[in-house]
Formats: structure tokens, C-alpha cells, sequence
């Protein structure tokens, strides 16, 4: 019945039904909106979730291997953990808080100890250092500080830092240390750029007091972060029940849940903006109806079946459902690109970690939300469509 789109096609065109060609429009337009809204807001929230993960593992191990008091004999450890298959790197860490003290101000601050010859390997602490400084250059009195420590208390490499440690050394001495500032670190997050200092490890152990053979746990660095529950196996058949074994999915697992949830819901939401847009749908294909009577009653009489009817009526409004998605589509693409090449919109550090609107546009959200929209418009014309083939030719020219 190649009939049937062409007159679907001549009912989209209008083009001697002005009011018709309008009402068209419209219903294109609200579909366009609701989907360029749908992919321009789960793209910024699959950014967050992305730039956010990459920032997080960035500066942390992706597995943790800890122990209550300590982990003993760290290198065989290390080595032993290095050679498993998945594993790209391990490296010591010795991680606790000190007070930073400067003039008549005193604040909170995590200090970890790193191995300046290992941690290159397991973290991307290289590439967030600023003057061309690499971790590995790290000597026994400097410390590596976050951009935004710097300039609240307005350090500069070369500077002394005076960090005072909660624990007392051999004989109740040795609680105030002094270091120079070796470099600073830009992360792109506000709370590691802030708080966290970086030493070697051995003058963590001094400021902790703890001994040589002892740290507070083994950071690994895996090839793929997804195989991270697998590997993660493998080290616990390693090093028993004894350690503590959690992965970067673990550590961040309320956050990133909260991520996910927060990005759903605003697909729920969003999603009602494109059902609303579906009422244009409905509309344009009742006024249609109610305007065609006359044609419907014509086709019928000279024997068009009643199915034939439903589906000019049912690819109709699919056309306005498609045409509407797919400028919705291109118009929610570009808009991402933009906001993702210019980074035209800048966001406060303090408040969401990062300083502007990052922008991922996935393909399966991407064909999830164009099928979505597919759907509602098939839906908005079930209705119309069943109207229009239920009329009877008589009663459709009764009054023409």
C-alpha cells in the first residue's frame, strides 16, 4: 500500500493548510526541546561521573591494601603484588593527619608518605605537577603541595612548611618538622588541592613514628580499572584474610552511587518534558483528524480498510516524533560540544570539585533517549490514529 505514506507525507508538508503546517511545527519544536534538554543535561551528568572518576582515581591507587596496625614487611608485599597479571604497578603509601602551621594560623591536613621511585607508577601525581617537577625527584626534607594550600597561605617553591604531628617521637621529641616546598600540584579538585601534602614515605614514618618495615598500606595501579574487582580477587588468594583489600569503586561507592542516581532521576525528570511535547503530537493528529473528515470518509468509501487509515495516521505522527528527535539530537550534540571545547561555563571549586561544566555524550545515552522519544511518539498516536479508522463512511460525509 505505497498509498499510505504518501498521503502521511502530504498531511507532514501542509503546504496548503497553513494553520495545519503551523500546528506541525509546533509539535516538532517541543519534541526538539525536550530531547536537545534530555542530551545536553545526561551528557554534564555523565561528565561529572567521568571527570569526577578520573580525578579521584588520579590522585588515589585504584586498589588498597591495609591494615589495622599496619602493613609489615611492605616490599616483599609490593613485589609479590606487582606480578600479578592486571596489576601495572604498586607502591607504599603511609597515610596520616598532621596540622600545618604557619605564623599565628594552624590548620588540618592529610600528609601522605609516597615512594618517590614507585608512585609515578600508580598514581598520575606526575602529571598534575606544575614546572616540569617529577615525583621522582622528591628528596627526604621537601614536600609536594596542592595549588589552592599554596595559595591560601601563599607558598612558593623554596619555602619552609612547618608541620606539627599529633604523635610523639622516641622520648616524647620530634612532634614539629620542618620542610621546603619541593612543588605544587594541580589536581582540579579543591579538596585534594587543599588538604593534602605529599612526602617521602620515611618521613612519614618519622612524623608517625613508626617503623622502618611498617606502612599504613600498599597502593596498585591496575592496566584496566574495570577488572578491578577481579584483580582484586587475585590479591586477596596473595595475602589472605589478613589485609583489608578494597577497590576504587569501594573507597567512592556512596559517591558514585549518589552519581548514578542523581543522573537517573534526571532522566525521569527530563523525560516528562518530551512526554508534555507528546500532547503536541496528539493534539496536531486530533485537529488533523477532525479537519480530514471528509477525506477519511472519501478513502474509506472507495474501499480503503480501516487499517490502512490507522497507519497513515500511526506514520504521520511518527514523522513529527522523528523529525523532532532527530533536530533535538543535533541541536543537544553541538550544544555539549560547545559547552565541552570553550568550557563557557565556569563552576566554583569549593562547591563542585571541578572549575567548569565537563560534557560526555555517550552513544547508548545517546540511542537510549532517541528510542524514548520513539516511543512516546508512538504512543501519542494510538489514540488519534484508532479515532480516525473507526469512522464510517457514512457518518464521515453525512454532513459534507
Amino acid at each position: 500500500m505505497k498509498y499510505v505514506p504518501w498521503i502521511a507525507y502530504r498531511y507532514l508538508v501542509a503546504k496548503k493548510d497553513k494553520f495545519l503546517a503551523l500546528i506541525n511545527w509546533v509539535s516538532i519544536l517541543g519534541i526538539a526541546i525536550g530531547v536537545a534538554a534530555l542530551i545536553v543535561v545526561i551528557g554534564v551528568m555523565t561528565g561529572f561521573d567521568r571527570d569526577l572518576r578520573d580525578k579521584i582515581v588520579g590522585t588515589n591507587a585504584h586498589i588498597v591494601i591495609e591494615r589495622e596496625t599496619g602493613v609489615k614487611g611492605f616490599a616483599a608485599l609490593r613485589e609479590g603484588v606487582a606480578g600479578l597479571k592486571g596489576v601495572a604497578g604498586a607502591s607504599p603509601y603511609v597515610l596520616g593527619n598532621v596540622f600545618l602551621e604557619r605564623g599565628n594560623r594552624a590548620s588540618g591536613l592529610v600528609l601522605r608518605g609516597i615512594d618517590p621511585r614507585n608512585e609515578g607508577a600508580v598514581t598520575k601525581i606526575d602529571k598534575y605537577l606544575q614546572n616540569g617537577f617529577k615525583v621522582k625527584d622528591l628528596t627526604a626534607d621537601r614536600v609536594i603541595i596542592g595549588k589552592e594550600l599554596a595559595r591560601f597561605y601563599g607558598f612558593k617553591v623554596g619555602d619552609e612548611v612547618v608541620l606539627l604531628s599529633p604523635v610523639s617521637g622516641v622520648a616524647g621529641e620530634g612532634w614539629r618538622y620542618k620542610f621546603k616546598v619541593a612543588a605544587i600540584f594541580n589536581s582540579g579538585m579543591y579538596d585534594y588541592d587543599r588538604n593534602l601534602i605529599l612526602v617521602d614515605y620515611r618521613n612519614a614514618q618519622v612524623v608517625f613514628n613508626l617503623p622502618l618495615d611498617i606502612v599504613s598500606g600498599i597502593g596498585v595501579k591496575l592496566k584496566d580499572i574495570d577488572q578491578a574487582n577481579a584483580v582484586k580477587e587475585a590479591i586477596r588468594g596473595q595475602v589472605g584474610f589478613a589485609y583489608e583489600v578494597r577497590t576504587w569503586i569501594e573507597q567512592n561507592e556512596n559517591f558514585f552511587a549518589a552519581l548514578n542516581l542523581e543522573k537517573f532521576a534526571m532522566f525521569i525528570i527530563l523525560t516528562l518534558i518530551v512526554l508534555v511535547a507528546s500532547f503536541n503530537i496528539i493534539s496536531t493528529l486530533i485537529v488533523t483528524v477532525t479537519s480530514k473528515t471528509k477525506d477519511i470518509g472519501i478513502l474509506r468509501s472507495i474501499g480503503v480498510p480501516a487499517a490502512a487509515i490507522r497507519r497513515v495516521f500511526t506514520l504521520y505522527g511518527l514523522a513529527l516524533g522523528f523529525i523532532g528527535t532527530f533536530f533535538g539530537l543535533a541541536g543537544g550534540i553541538t550544544i555539549g560540544y560547545v559547552l565541552r571545547e570553550t568550557e563557557l561555563i565556569k563552576l566554583p571549586q569549593t562547591v563542585y570539585y571541578i572549575d567548569h561544566l565537563p560534557v560526555l555524550i555517550q552513544l547508548n545515552d545517546v540511542l537510549m533517549i532517541a528510542g524514548s522519544a520513539m516511543l512516546i511518539s508512538y504512543l501519542a498516536t494510538i489514540y488519534p490514529s484508532a479515532k480516525a479508522a473507526s469512522l464510517e463512511p457514512v457518518e464521515a460525509l453525512r454532513y459534507q
